[in-house]
């Protein structure tokens, strides 16, 4: 039988990317996390997988009624009608005040009377799925961890007698959580929820165990939708190579490729560092226009501005992103940082590439996308891979980082000089009375480039760029020195 025949595929795309390709069939499996994690959802996603593919499949339920499961699914916009769901309440006869026992404990009846019945239901169905919901009710009428495990060991002997692959769900709702199923258990998915100081509550799953499995270890992000959960497993960038020839992409800008070495290098990174308003965005947008006027298409994902401003100021220098959009050549994304998890945005920034085949990419900017990540270790680590992978596909990355401060000592909120292969660099200065603008390539990995100063101006033509401050010293501390004559500005004639 070949391992695509032995897998129970979940339904959740995502979650089996996770799972090295779904669940071992014939298996006992674990499915825990705190009241309103998912497990429901992916239970039911699992179940329906199942019945779609022609299997028989059983739900039980010792905790939500039949009529609640059967809203969640409308809420998704499922149908139910190919599950057996056998809802398991207490006997009414261990209800009745007057057939309680009184040498017996009566939770012994009630434990005894409940796996019967969990016994009675898998004969009449022999289904190929079932799901267990939840252990938490056959914990608390064991009262004991050794009756507890002995129940669970029983409960998994059955099952793999009758070659079924189940899902178990635990809510975690005991004072002290008992591992007991964990070594039972032939797999272990564990899913969390994590409330933010601001913005949408943030989900993310492990796996922490899955015998003779090699999983995708690490957690991922995970949503749920209408239509079921999403799970956005975390990229690995080694896992995505990609041949492709390098080489040297000019600007428009004759300034500027003579600035930058004679351009930048296909698939590498470029860091565009400045203050606000130095013009980092559009600066990254002429790299944008110019891969598109040879061909090729581009994605823009845009944290801090807001698109029709974006898209306005842009018409100003000459650049129609509205046109590139509707001609396909452009893919153009609003990213809310408080609503959109890292993983999901690294899903985004994949589709771009692999599906709508950009070339260029742009990060505009690293401060949005440091207030969707926890720390800032995270970050760090997120956009290694991000810009390991997007090398490896031969897309040129562009990511700008607004600094603190307009002049003199600045400060950026993180420092990924380190991971770009070319970081430029943006400053104010003050010079003849106004402020201007300079611009400097401080690393290039590639190759040479020039270490001048320049001084920049945006208008109506894009950028243009002025030769060598040479006759300037202290551009870059923003109140320079002269040591010549100023005619080297811009606008400033002999």
């Amino acid at each position: 039988m070949s391992v695509e025949q032995e897998q129970a595929a979940t339904g959740i795309k995502g979650l089996d990317d996770v799972l090295a390709g779904g669940l071992a069939r014939n298996r006992v499996f674990l499915v825990e996390g705190s009241p309103g994690t998912g497990k429901t959802t992916i239970a039911l996603q699992f179940l329906l997988q199942g019945a779609a593919a022609g299997e028989s499949v059983l739900y039980i339920t010792l905790s939500e009624t039949e009529h609640e499961l059967r809203d969640s699914a409308a809420s998704h916009g499922w149908s139910l009608d190919g599950l057996q769901i056998y809802e398991l309440v207490p006997p009414e006869s261990l209800l009745d005040d007057e057939q309680q026992q009184s040498l017996l404990y009566s939770s012994d009846l009630e434990l005894g009377e409940t796996t019967r019945r969990i016994f009675d239901a898998f004969e009449r169905v022999k289904p190929a799925r079932v799901v267990l919901d939840s252990l938490s009710e056959i914990r608390l009428l064991a009262q004991s961890s050794l009756r507890y495990r002995r129940q669970v060991l029983a409960l998994k002997h059955f099952f793999a007698r009758q070659q079924a692959t189940v899902l178990m769900l635990d809510d975690l709702t005991a004072e002290q959580h008992d591992k007991t199923v964990h070594s039972v258990a032939h797999g272990v998915i564990r899913l969390e929820e994590l409330a933010p100081d601001y913005g949408a509550e943030r989900r993310r799953l492990r796996v922490i165990k899955y015998r003779g499995r090699r999983f995708r270890g690490g957690f991922h992000d995970f949503q749920i939708e209408t239509g079921g959960v999403a799970v956005f497993p975390r990229l690995v960038s080694a896992e995505h190579r990609r041949s492709y020839e390098r080489e040297v992409l000019t600007s428009p800008t004759a300034g500027l490729n003579a600035l930058l070495g004679g351009g930048i290098d296909r698939g590498s990174s470029v860091l565009i560092l400045g203050p606000a308003g130095t013009g980092k965005s559009l600066l990254s947008l002429t790299f944008v226009a110019n891969a598109i006027a040879r061909g090729e298409r581009a994605a823009m994902f845009a944290f801090d501005e807001e698109l029709g401003l974006l898209i306005k100021r842009a018409k100003g220098l000459g650049l129609d992103l509205q046109a590139m959009i509707d001609q396909d050549l452009l893919v153009l994304e609003q990213v809310d940082a408080a609503e959109l998890t890292p993983g999901e945005f690294s899903e985004r920034v994949r589709r771009c590439v692999e599906v709508h085949g950009a070339r260029t990419v742009v990060v505009d900017s690293l401060n949005g996308y440091q207030a969707a990540m926890p720390g800032e270790n995270a970050l760090v680590l997120h956009i290694h891979e991000l810009l390991q992978y997007l090398n490896r596909q031969g897309a040129t990355t562009f990511l700008t980082v607004a600094q603190h401060g307009l002049v003199g000592d600045m400060r950026s909120p993180v420092d990924v000089t380190y991971l770009a292969d070319t970081v430029i660099l943006l400053r104010y200065f003050e010079a003849a009375g106004q402020v201007r603008r300079a611009v400097s390539v401080v690393k290039k990995r590639t190759g040479a480039h020039e270490n001048t100063i320049r001084e920049y101006q945006i208008g109506s033509r894009g950028i243009i760029l002025g030769e060598p401050l040479t006759n300037f010293q202290g551009v870059l501390r923003g109140v320079p020195i002269l040591v010549g004559d100023a005619t080297a500005l811009l606008g400033i004639d002999d």
